[in-house]
């Protein structure tokens, strides 16, 4: 989507996991976002809403489903800065707002083929949010990438803190297409970005989701252990934690993109506190930007 600056989820997730014209920020799996890293260099302020069908945080999930909405704002400025908002709307459950995302970062490009984001986010969660998610505060990412022609890779590091600690990279290769027809009039167009994911790290937010609801404790797969103890120990392993394949198929204007995609996410290494099983996600994606 070439004419849209870099737009916020992370995240904006790897997340509601984690693609993607905002920042490419820690948590791009968790939200519904049009998949692009196409930047332009002039101010702009970009708008949007998203629909997820579950809310996945680097490769894991909650113990049920958590359909969610979730609205987007970023400012981007031309010599590379931008700052963003987030809020998100878990469906079905109390609170109005579950969380807010606030934070801002740096767009660079060091040559016609490599490019990279820096940011930082932090997280405000209501209470009484369930999602899996909830269990982290902060996170610091890094990401790069190199257009190959052919196929783009990504490499993406992320440091989660706050009340647990975690670290985490991603590898990405995507291949993004446009059409070279038009739809309804001389500006439109099509887009498609399939990638395939692979997550490596920790998983210690997942011991501080245990046992941050332990009165959840009668659902048959999430187990609440000592904090010291050896599930604990294991989760702060760096092994791979989830590959995942996604197709995003978008409709395309100078100011606006709608879009919608398909994930297949597998997990490994689950540790037993959430037994996660391999799961199909779509998002609904709209995005508005202003020049």
């Amino acid at each position: 989507m070439r004419y849209f600056g870099v737009l916020l989820f992370i995240i904006t997730s790897n997340a509601l996991n984690a693609a993607v014209s905002r920042p490419v920020i820690a948590h791009r799996d968790t939200y519904a976002v049009a998949d692009t890293d196409s930047v332009v260099r002039k101010n702009s302020v970009s708008a949007g809403i998203s629909y997820g069908s579950d809310a996945l945080f680097f490769g894991r999930t909650g113990p049920i489903k958590y359909p969610f909405t979730s609205t987007d704002v970023i400012f981007n400025t031309k010599p590379g800065f931008f700052i963003y908002g987030s809020a998100v709307k878990v469906l079905g459950y109390k609170p109005l707002v579950d969380e807010i995302d606030i934070g801002g970062g740096y767009y660079y490009r060091l040559s016609k083929k490599f490019t990279g984001t820096v940011s930082y986010t932090r997280f405000i969660f209501n209470k009484e949010a369930n999602i899996i998610k909830s269990s982290a505060s902060n996170d610091i990412n890094w990401k790069n990438s190199f257009d190959w022609k052919y196929l783009k890779t990504s490499l993406t590091a992320d440091y989660l803190f706050g009340k647990s600690y975690d670290l985490f990279t991603t590898i990405s290769n995507s291949k993004y297409i446009e059409s070279n027809f038009n739809i309804f009039n001389d500006q439109d167009f099509i887009s498609i970005n399939p990638s395939v994911n692979l997550i490596f790290g920790t998983q210690n937010f997942v011991q501080r989701y245990s046992v941050d609801h332990d009165y959840r404790i009668e659902a048959d797969n999430i187990a609440v252990q000592n904090e010291n103890g050896r599930r604990a120990r294991a989760n702060a392993k760096f092994n791979m934690l989830n590959y995942s394949f996604k197709i995003p198929l978008a409709y395309n204007m100078p100011h606006y993109t709608l879009e919608a995609s398909y994930k297949y996410s597998i997990p490994v290494n689950v540790e037993g506190i959430l037994r996660n099983r391999r799961e199909s996600f779509f998002n609904f994606t709209f995005y508005y930007v202003f020049y």
